[in-house]
């Protein structure tokens, strides 16, 4: 597949000439918090509703297909990331950014009017294509709004590196993770499920109007190159990765031909990628990237972040519902201190940054954080004290809350200007893989833990146990816990040594 030329038309860039007023500058930001939310939540906010999907549209067959329904979403928002980089730098963020919401407004319009699972399925696909876009590329449009705000000045005086909007960004982000599971579940509790999508829609329309009118950025006037090949072959490693951490051990055994055949073509995929990325005239993700240090460990980090927060949010829910007998919808607000932390500490964090504290104190702070609310997660026994999860989790928030922004913002510092589209997606690129690779891993150490020490069967069969055969399976299924959370907190003891490795200066003034 050959690249494919695009020309935008010439067109002064804009705020050049005419900088943007704060309150046009506030509205922005408003938007595009907003749309970060829409995505963030959209892409976990079905797991917590998939009892009365099934029941309405597949009461049959419907529960064997619920791994693709919540799959679909991912797959194909992951897939679609590094080609909207490119398109951010080649065409323009704001263009970028107002063809990924109407995607992911018409997918979410699909989705509330399916009537098969068949369909739901399909129409999340869709949707993904658009929410995958929404979350990379508003970052990019934080970014750009707060360059075209102009620079702060930092305590000494100097140029401490703008508006750190691109950071309010990240938490939000974390911050709508954590509490997506939670909303899909009252939405579809008291509203019915379809207006999981359909809320979307008059939020969603309103932002795409304003930004239209409202959002001000450069558009690109020179002539660029859209690599599709390179893109094609990252969507096929990557959907090829996925589903081997999404069917691995579960629908297939791990030596089975499925999983091997799409191992093999992942290491395939992967290698012609880098081939190709090494060779176009302009790749989708430039290997030159990888050569700048506080990039390439940027991306590391990301990765291992994503690694640690599947630990800690999947897993603490699994906890409290099948060991403390919590309800669904209950065992969400678990997670409201982990947002709070997360989101005043985030915020905290950027404004220091702003004012000229190094990036790197903040990543190492939020590593240590991280590491020891994880450890803390380790010690969770049948009988442990709710609140001592609820403290975990609020020391989680403080530790994430810390490395999620400030990732963001390290490697949007350090990617030169015409990058800045693939650098921010490549960092959303790794936390996605780093998430596949933890459900993966994790999965297959709690089956095998519990598989050694319960009393025969697996973890589903635990709800049907009774007397000593079921404390003997609840002691079973909380060692299987104790090791998913000690692999989390291995992963961030990992990243805290990468963290150290970073430069102590900001990388940019």
């Amino acid at each position: 597949m050959s690249a494919t030329t695009i020309a935008t038309a010439p067109r002064r860039e804009a705020g050049a000439e005419r900088p943007p007023t704060r309150r046009g500058t506030t509205i922005a930001m408003a938007l595009c918090v907003v749309t970060i939310l829409l995505a963030v939540l959209d892409s976990n906010i079905v797991s917590s509703a998939t009892v009365p999907i099934v029941r309405d549209l597949d009461p049959v067959h419907g529960v064997d297909r619920i791994p693709w329904l919540i799959a679909a979403y991912q797959l194909a928002a992951t897939a679609a990331l590094p080609l909207y980089g490119k398109l951010c730098d080649t065409l323009g963020a704001k263009k970028v950014f107002l063809g990924a919401l109407a995607t992911f407004l018409t997918g979410s319009a699909l989705c509330g009017m399916a009537q098969s699972m068949g369909e739901l399925i399909a129409a999340r696909a869709f949707q993904g294509a658009g929410g995958g876009g929404l979350m990379s590329v508003t970052m990019v449009v934080l970014r750009q709004i707060g360059a075209a705000a102009g620079p702060k000045e930092g305590k000494d005086g100097k140029p401490g590196g703008g508006d750190r909007k691109g950071n309010i960004g990240g938490i939000i982000a974390g911050a709508g993770m954590a509490l997506g599971p939670w909303l899909g579940g009252a939405l579809a509790d008291h509203a019915g499920w379809r207006w999981i999508f359909y809320v979307n829609l008059p939020v969603g329309i309103a932002v795409l109007v304003a930004a239209a009118l409202v959002v001000d950025l450069p558009v690109r006037t020179t002539r660029h190159r859209i690599d599709f090949l390179g893109a094609g072959l990252a969507a096929a490693f990557s959907t090829a990765l996925l589903l081997v951490t999404e069917w691995g051990g579960e629908e297939y055994a791990w030596t089975s031909p499925v999983i091997t055949g799409l191992a093999v073509a992942a290491a395939v995929a992967l290698g012609l990628f880098l081939w190709r990325q090494a060779t176009a005239a302009e790749p989708i993700l430039p290997l030159s990237l990888f050569s700048l240090r506080p990039m390439r460990y940027g991306f590391a980090i990301q990765g291992l972040v994503g690694v640690a927060m599947m630990g800690s949010i999947v897993y603490v829910m699994i906890y409290l519902q099948v060991v403390r007998g919590v309800a669904a919808t209950s065992a969400g607000l678990f997670l409201v201190p982990m947002a709070i932390g997360m989101t005043v500490v985030g915020l905290l964090s950027g404004r220091l940054v702003a004012a000229g504290w190094s990036q790197k104190t903040f990543v190492v702070s939020g590593s240590v954080f991280a590491s020891a609310a994880l450890a803390l997660l380790t010690t969770l026994d049948t009988d442990t004290g709710l609140w001592t999860v609820r403290g975990a989790l609020l020391l989680m928030g403080i530790g994430f809350g810390q490395l999620i922004g400030q990732l963001i913002e390290l490697v949007q510092d350090t990617a030169p200007e015409r990058q800045l589209g693939v650098a921010t997606t490549g960092v959303r690129f790794f936390q996605t893989l780093g998430t596949a690779l933890g459900a993966s891993l994790f999965g297959a150490v709690l089956s095998r833990v519990y598989a050694a020490q319960g009393p025969g069967g697996t973890t589903s069969d635990i709800a049907r146990l009774t007397g000593p055969a079921r404390e003997e399976a609840l002691d079973a299924f909380v060692s299987s816990t104790s090791a998913v959370f000690a692999c989390a907190t291995g992963a961030m003891v990992l990243a805290l040594i990468l963290a150290t490795r970073l430069p102590g200066a900001r990388t940019k003034v």
